[in-house]
């Protein structure tokens, strides 16, 4: 090769990793709180896609997010509808849920790529507005909930076991998430916030500003209910409360029996009861010929004694997820999961009624309710 050879090969070379990086999917950030910042953080060490903007009513947490993230200067702002005016090619939605219909709204028109974190809303009539904003979107843009296990490569492959009838006609859906108590709570009882800050700040220990346990938490093993039980419930029985005081007015346990299709039936355990430091989050579906097991941990298909797969999780389900939402906006491979994401939601809060109710309550009723 001849010196001039190799200097054009150089440039070549150069120039391509240029246009490279400057064809990243660019990323801003609304909210930078805990979650927003985890998502934001997973993508940019995990993904092409670049952190560039980041958008938060507090400096302090903008500032420790971009220690996390590990982005030196990005765009900072204290409105989001400067930073969705910006040339962002995507948004990372992790506000709290009372707020979600209004930024996602703003976000749709803006005409970025969504991904917004789970739930939907805490109430009917705004999962009914998102759900019609997702429908009427532009065609190109990708809209994504932060229900990760729908990509988590071992949920995938229960899926299809699943799907390929390898543990016969599912009869029955069971689902627990059991946890200890979540970090907002206090000893000194305290009000109800009555500012819109006071909301921001408090709004994990709040059913009207977070949808309660029911719909803020344990939504995720809910998706997973509708994912494999083939759609949404046609009603719900349920009971639950809170047993203890703390602050807010949460649940902190609740049971809820789903009605799907064909009388299959989904069942949800969920509490906030546990020791400190303990988890238990698992699904498990039981057919005719076996049963599926999966979680964030691990997946497992049971076909008899002493014969059954068992594997674990290689990664957390968010890299999954981020990756392919990343992936999608550089090739162009389009999901809008909008309205499944509003409907998951929807089956949540349908299970809080049923509580609230001490009855069944029907799909039918609850979408009538707003």
């Amino acid at each position: 090769m001849t010196r001039r050879t190799a200097l054009a090969a150089s440039i070549s070379a150069a120039f391509a990793q240029g246009s490279k990086t400057n064809s990243a999917v660019t990323v801003g950030v609304l909210g930078n709180g805990n979650r927003g910042t985890y998502v934001a953080e997973m993508l940019a060490k995990n993904t092409p896609g670049r952190v560039v903007a980041l958008c938060d009513l507090f400096p302090e947490k903008m500032e420790a997010a971009k220690k996390r993230i590990g982005v030196d200067n990005p765009r900072l702002y204290a409105d989001f509808r400067k930073m969705l005016e910006s040339d962002i090619d995507a948004i990372i939605i992790a506000t709290p849920v009372f707020l979600h219909a209004e930024h996602f709204e703003a976000a749709v028109k803006s005409g970025k790529h969504i991904y917004i974190e789970k739930p939907a809303a805490g109430t009917v009539a705004d999962c009914k507005k998102i759900m019609q904003l997702a429908d009427r979107a532009d065609r190109k843009i990708n809209i994504n909930f932060g229900f990760q296990r729908r990509y988590a490569e071992l949920y995938l492959k229960a899926k299809a076991v699943a799907d390929a009838g390898d543990i016969g006609s599912i009869h029955m859906g069971f689902a627990r998430f059991i946890k200890s108590e979540g970090a907002w709570n206090e000893e000194r009882r305290l009000p109800p916030p009555s500012t819109e800050m006071g909301k921001i700040v408090g709004w994990n220990a709040w059913k009207d500003l977070n949808g309660d346990l029911i719909v803020e938490n344990n939504v995720h093993s809910i998706d997973v209910l509708n994912w494999f039980l083939g759609g949404r419930p046609k009603s719900a029985i349920g009971a639950g409360g809170s047993t203890k005081t703390r602050q807010g007015d949460n649940s902190d346990h609740n049971f809820v029996a789903y009605e799907y299709a064909n009388g299959v039936q989904g069942q949800l355990l969920g509490a906030t009861l546990a020791p400190a430091r303990y988890r238990d989050v698992v699904e498990q579906f039981f057919g005719t010929k076996g049963m599926l097991e999966t979680s964030e941990n691990h997946w497992r298909h049971f076909r008899g004694p002493g014969n059954e797969t068992f594997e674990k999780s290689p990664r957390n389900n968010t890299i999954d997820s981020v990756k392919a939402f990343v992936d999608r906006i550089s090739t162009g491979k389009v999901e809008n999961t909008g309205v499944r994401g509003a409907e998951s939601t929807l089956t949540a809060i349908l299970g809080r009624m049923a509580m609230q109710a001490r009855r069944e309550v029907t799909w039918d009723e609850m979408m009538k309710s707003a």
